[in-house]
C-alpha cells in the first residue's frame, strides 16, 4: 500500500473550503445586491423624478435678435477676435459666416458640430450661446456701409491701450454654463474659420457659478460692487429703445463694446470700506445708494450731509455714469477676470467690461468720456483692451449670420 498522500488530501480540503466560502461569498453578494436593487426600486417608486441637468439646458440660437445679449448672463464667457486674412473676399466671408452659424446652432442646442472630433463634448450645452460681431474692415470687405460709430473709441486719458487686447474684424462671443462646453465650442468654430481668419486676442471671464445665487441677482465684480444695477429690462419697451438697431443691414442687430479694465486690488485693500463705498456711492453690502437702503433705490444727488457735502460725491461712480440725458444709457453684460499674480502683485486681475447699445457714439462715448474727466475709482482701474463690433441681428431656420449684409 502506499503512503497517504497528505498534500493531496490538504489541497483537497483546501479546496473545498475555498469553494465554500466563495460560493458563500457570491452568495452574500448576490443577495446584498438583489437587496440593493429592491431598495433602489421601492426608493424610486416613492420619490418624484430628479430635476432636470443644468447641462441639459438649452437657449434657442434661431430669432430676430442673436443670443448672448438679452440672455441672461452665463457663468462662463469667452471672447475671441479674429483678423481676416489678406485674400478673403466677400464670397469668403459669406461661406464662413454659413458655416459658423450651422456650426454654432447645432452646438448651442447639443448637437455636436459637422466632423465634431469629440462629439461627445457637445451633449451638454449647459445655455451655450455664441454671439457674432463684426469690426469695421469686415464691413469694408462685405463692400457694406456704416454705421458711422464702428471705429475705434476715441482717446480717453485714462485709458494703457495694449494693441494686443484691442480691434479684430471678427469678434466670437461664447458663454455658457460649464467651462468645458465654452472650451469644446471655441475649438470647433475656430476650425471653420482656419481658412479665412486668424487668432488676434481671446479673453476668457467668470461670473457666478450657476445656482450659487438666485437668479436676476446681479453681478459683482472683484471689487465687491454691484455691476450692472441700472440695466434696462430685456424684453420691455426701454430695453428695446437702448439696445436694438433699427435701421439699415444692422436693424434688430446693435452695437459692442469690449474694454479689459485691470483692477488694482493690491491697492484697493489699503483703501477703508467707507471710502471703497464714497468712491462707487453705494453700499458695498447690499449695492443700495448711500441715500437708500435698497440696490434699485434711485438715488437722490441734492442730499447732503449736515455740514452740507453731498451724501453722493460728485467724484464717485454712480455719479458720473449717470446723465439726465435719457439717450446716454447701456446694457452691461460684463465679466470678471484673474490671471493669477504678476510679479510683486497679489493678483492681475479685472474686468472684462461688454456692453451694448444702439449707437456707441450717442450711447456709450458721453458716458465714458464723464467718468474719464472726474470718477475716483480711476485711481483702481486701467483699461488696457478696447475694441467695437456691430453685432448684426438674428436670422431664421436656414438662413445666416450677416446675410442682411452680406446678401
Amino acid at each position: 500500500m502506499t503512503a497517504p498522500d497528505h498534500g493531496a488530501r490538504a489541497a483537497r480540503s483546501g479546496s473545498t473550503r475555498r469553494q465554500f466560502l466563495l460560493g458563500g461569498a457570491v452568495a452574500g453578494v448576490g443577495a446584498a445586491a438583489a437587496i440593493g436593487a429592491d431598495t433602489a426600486l421601492n426608493a424610486s417608486a416613492d420619490q418624484p423624478p430628479s430635476a432636470p441637468l443644468n447641462g441639459d439646458l438649452t437657449v434657442p440660437f434661431h430669432g430676430a435678435h442673436q443670443a448672448g445679449i438679452d440672455t441672461a448672463a452665463q457663468a462662463h464667457g469667452l471672447f475671441v477676435a479674429l483678423d481676416l486674412h489678406d485674400g478673403t473676399d466677400r464670397a469668403d466671408l459669406t461661406r464662413m459666416m454659413r458655416i459658423l452659424t450651422d456650426d454654432a446652432a447645432r452646438l448651442t442646442q447639443g448637437v455636436p458640430a459637422l466632423a465634431d472630433s469629440e462629439p461627445e463634448l457637445a451633449a451638454a450645452p449647459a445655455r451655450l450661446t455664441v454671439t457674432f460681431g463684426f469690426g469695421p474692415r469686415f464691413v469694408e470687405r462685405a463692400r457694406g456701409t456704416g454705421p458711422d460709430w464702428l471705429r475705434p473709441l476715441p482717446s480717453f486719458s485714462i485709458d494703457r491701450l495694449v494693441p494686443e487686447l484691442g480691434d479684430g474684424d471678427l469678434l466670437l462671443q461664447i458663454a455658457a454654463d460649464d467651462p468645458l462646453t465654452v472650451a469644446h465650442a471655441s475649438r470647433m468654430l475656430l476650425k471653420d474659420t482656419r481658412s479665412f481668419a486668424s487668432v488676434r486676442w481671446t479673453q476668457q471671464g467668470f461670473r457666478r457659478a450657476h445656482g450659487t445665487v438666485a437668479p436676476g441677482t446681479t453681478m459683482r465684480n472683484l471689487f465687491g460692487q454691484v455691476d450692472g444695477t441700472t440695466n434696462p429690462a430685456p424684453g420691455t419697451p426701454d430695453f428695446d429703445r437702448v439696445v436694438w438697431a433699427g435701421e439699415g443691414w444692422l436693424a434688430g442687430g446693435t452695437g459692442m463694446v469690449v474694454r479689459r479694465i485691470r483692477m488694482d486690488l493690491d491697492t484697493w485693500d489699503e483703501l477703508d470700506r467707507g471710502g471703497r463705498e464714497q468712491s462707487v456711492g453705494r453700499y458695498l453690502a447690499v449695492g443700495a445708494p448711500l441715500t437708500g437702503t435698497d440696490e434699485f433705490d434711485e438715488p437722490d444727488f441734492a442730499a447732503t450731509t449736515a455740514i452740507g457735502f453731498p451724501v453722493i460725491p460728485e467724484f464717485s461712480h454712480l455719479r458720473r455714469a449717470r446723465s439726465e440725458n435719457p439717450d446716454e444709457r447701456i446694457f452691461r453684460r460684463a465679466y470678471n477676470y484673474d490671471d493669477g499674480g504678476a510679479g510683486a502683485q497679489v493678483s492681475d486681475a479685472g474686468l472684462i467690461f461688454v456692453s451694448f447699445q444702439a449707437d456707441v457714439d450717442r450711447q456709450f462715448v458721453p458716458l465714458q468720456r464723464r467718468l474719464d474727466q472726474l470718477d475716483l475709482l480711476n485711481q483702481w482701474t486701467v483699461p488696457i483692451g478696447s475694441a467695437v463690433f456691430a453685432t448684426p441681428p438674428g436670422c431664421g431656420e436656414g438662413g445666416f449670420i450677416g446675410e442682411s449684409l452680406l446678401t
